[in-house]
């Protein structure tokens, strides 16, 4: 199957998943996360494949969310507006609800919703000279796709806390220092490496590594009820937020 916004290698049971819109630094739109939840449920129902990585072309992972659709996307309904905000909650569910062994192959910079998803991931190689950011509460947003969950538990709350209300950029040594990358690599071998940590993973048999995954997605789950919560709240907060800057931005474009 092809995907306007991906591009999809397959080598035996290693799936390769490429963010594909050079044009705006692999920035994740609407239709990415729709070609990325239609991968993810195609996925459910392939016994074959048993690693994915998740890669950007032209040596950057994602520039984030396409805040161009902030102005282009018309609604001014807050319930359409709702829903259309947990698009980015239900990608990071969909990712972290695989089955398969993922790994996000992180090169150039992850900014904001493009470090959510690699965090929704199992695994993170990242090139020594990547760089990451949280600019969202610059941006006077909330960090949504109930990202704060997951970032507290690959980091840790305080370290979450300070790098989500400061939006300051840090280094892949510093993302490996914090828990968030778990592999360092040259920047040309960031894809290699990927590779190679997902060949050590296929040589194993599947049943105890399909095991372990499930396992370490049940340990995951025992925090669910909180985040439900805190995705119900972000939501509601974060579409009055989206709707009250559409109008604003479009009230700047008619002055």
């Amino acid at each position: 199957m092809e995907y306007e916004t991906l591009k999809v290698d397959r080598d035996g049971a290693l799936m390769v998943l490429r963010f594909s819109r050079l044009e705006k630094k692999n920035a994740i739109n609407r239709q990415m996360h729709l070609d990325l939840q239609a991968v993810c449920q195609a996925l459910a129902d392939d016994f074959e494949t048993r690693v994915v990585i998740f890669i950007g072309e032209g040596g950057v992972f994602s520039s984030g969310a396409d805040t161009s659709e902030w102005r282009d996307s018309g609604s001014s309904n807050e319930l359409e507006v709702r829903h259309n905000s947990g698009i980015g909650s239900r990608t990071s569910a969909a990712i972290e609800g695989l089955d398969q062994i993922t790994i996000a192959a992180v090169q150039g910079f992850a900014i904001g919703g493009a470090l959510v998803l690699a965090a929704c991931c199992d695994l993170r190689v990242a090139g020594e000279s990547t760089w990451f950011s949280i600019p969202e509460v610059e941006l006077d947003l909330p960090l949504g796709w109930n990202a704060l969950p997951r970032l507290a538990r690959e980091m840790g709350h305080a370290r979450a806390l300070e790098l989500t209300v400061t939006c300051e950029r840090f280094s892949a040594a510093k993302a490996y220092e914090y828990g968030l990358v778990t592999h360092l690599a040259p920047d040309s071998e960031v894809e290699a490496k990927a590779r190679e940590l997902a060949g050590r993973i296929i040589v194993n048999p599947p049943l105890p590594v399909a095991l372990t995954k499930a396992t370490m997605k049940s340990l995951k789950r025992g925090s669910e009820m909180g985040e439900a919560v805190y995705s119900d709240a972000d939501l509601l907060l974060y579409s009055r937020l989206m709707a009250q800057r559409r109008r604003r931005l479009e009230k700047e474009s008619r002055a």
